[in-house]
C-alpha cells in the first residue's frame, strides 16, 4: 500500500486553529476525517509529539504527517456514458461534462472519466498501454490533459503509448490551441478605463502560478512560481458580468480562474477564488435578487474547454474541434440577456 510523508511547518502570523482543520485545508485531496484517524494512530506528531485533533496550531511548529497510500492497484471500470466528439483508432475528443473528475486521485477513485474510459475501450487497449498506465501512483490511461473537476469541454484521449508521448510533447511545445468560454464578473471596459488601458475588451496576463502557503488546495500568483500566460477577448458585456474568451498558451492548475481572480474579474460562480462574492462595485442592491437566481442555477465555476486544435500525432493533420457551453451556462447568459 505504502505510505505518503509530509512535513509542514505552521507559518508565520497564523492564528490559533485545530489541527485537524489546518492540515485538512494544507494537504490536498485529504479528507478532515481521513486526518483525524491519522491524528488519533499516531501518524501525525507536532515538534516529535503526539497530540489530539483539536491541538491549536502555532507560528514555527513543525509537523510530520505519514498517510496510507489507499489509492487501487487497478482501476474499476464503471459504465458511465461518454459524450464522445471524435474517435480514430488512435485517440478520441472526449466533451467531459462538469462535476466529472478527469483521473482517479486521494479522495476520487470511482466516478471519474478514466473509470468511464477504461469500462468502455478496455478490450481496446495494447497490453503495454495498460501496462504503462497502471504503473503511475495513480493511474491515467490515456489522459493527454485535465480539466477541473468543475470545468466542462474538452478533452484529448490517447488510445497507445506512442500516440500518448506525440501528444504529450505538442501540449509541452504549446502547439496545441486550446480555448475557453467563461462567464466573469463585472465590465472590462469600465474596469479599464480607470487604469488608462486603451484596449479594455483584450489583453495578456502573465503571472506565475504555485500553491498557496497558507492553503495548499489553492494555486496562487508567486513571484518565484511556474510560468503561466493567459490571453483573453472580451465577447460581450453586461451590466455586472462579462463573456470572455480565454487562451492558454501554457496549462497550469486552475489558471484561468487564478488569472481572472489576479486581474479583479473572479470566474462567476467559482467557489475557490471569489466567484460567489457579489463583490464587484457596480452590483446594485435591486440586481442582487437575480444574482442569487444565477449563482443558484451556476452551481460551479462558469468555464468551458469550448474547442481545441491540433496536429494528429500520426497522420499529422490538423485538426480543429469545438462543442457548446452547458445548459447551465446557457441558462446564465439567457437570464443576464433578458432586458
Amino acid at each position: 500500500m505504502g505510505q505518503k510523508e509530509i512535513t509542514l511547518i505552521v507559518p508565520s502570523g497564523k492564528n490559533p486553529e485545530r489541527l485537524d482543520i489546518f492540515l485538512t485545508h494544507h494537504i490536498e485531496n485529504a479528507t478532515r476525517t481521513k486526518i483525524q484517524q491519522a491524528i488519533r494512530t499516531g501518524n501525525v506528531v507536532v515538534n516529535g509529539i503526539k497530540v489530539k485533533p483539536s491541538h491549536k496550531v502555532s507560528p514555527g511548529e513543525t509537523i510530520n504527517i505519514v498517510l496510507p497510500r489507499s489509492a487501487p492497484t487497478e482501476i474499476e471500470p464503471e459504465n458511465i456514458p461518454l459524450d464522445i466528439v471524435y474517435e480514430d483508432k488512435f485517440l478520441l475528443i472526449v466533451n467531459k461534462p462538469a462535476g466529472m473528475v478527469t483521473h482517479p486521485a486521494f479522495g476520487h477513485y470511482s466516478g471519474t472519466l478514466v473509470n468511464a474510459l477504461i469500462y468502455h475501450y478496455r478490450d481496446r487497449l495494447s497490453c503495454a498501454y495498460q501496462k504503462s498506465a497502471l504503473s503511475h501512483e495513480f493511474p491515467r490511461p490515456g489522459i493527454v490533459h485535465r480539466l477541473d473537476k468543475d470545468t466542462s469541454g474538452l478533452l484529448i484521449v490517447a488510445k497507445d503509448d506512442a500516440t500518448h508521448a506525440i501528444l504529450a510533447k505538442e501540449f509541452a511545445k504549446r502547439t496545441a490551441h486550446r480555448e475557453y468560454v467563461a462567464i466573469v464578473w463585472g465590465r472590462f471596459s469600465d474596469h479599464r478605463k480607470k487604469h488608462s488601458i486603451k484596449n479594455p475588451l483584450s489583453g495578456r496576463i502573465e503571472a506565475p502560478l504555485g500553491r498557496s502557503k497558507s492553503d495548499r488546495k489553492k494555486i496562487t500568483t508567486v513571484r518565484e512560481g511556474k510560468e503561466a500566460i493567459t490571453e483573453y477577448t472580451v465577447l460581450e458585456e453586461f451590466k455586472y458580468l462579462s463573456l470572455v474568451k480565454c487562451f492558454l498558451k501554457t496549462g497550469r492548475t486552475h489558471q484561468i480562474r487564478v488569472h481572472m481572480h489576479h486581474i479583479g474579474h473572479p470566474v462567476f460562480g467559482d467557489p475557490t477564488y471569489g466567484g460567489r462574492r457579489i463583490g464587484w462595485g457596480g452590483v446594485e442592491k435591486r440586481d442582487r435578487q437575480q444574482i442569487h437566481k444565477l449563482l443558484t442555477i451556476m452551481q460551479r465555476q462558469a468555464l468551458h474547454a469550448k474547442s481545441i486544435t491540433f496536429i494528429h500525432p500520426i497522420t499529422r493533420e490538423k485538426m480543429s474541434f469545438e462543442v457548446d457551453v452547458p445548459n447551465d451556462m446557457k441558462e446564465v447568459m439567457k437570464i443576464i440577456n433578458t432586458k
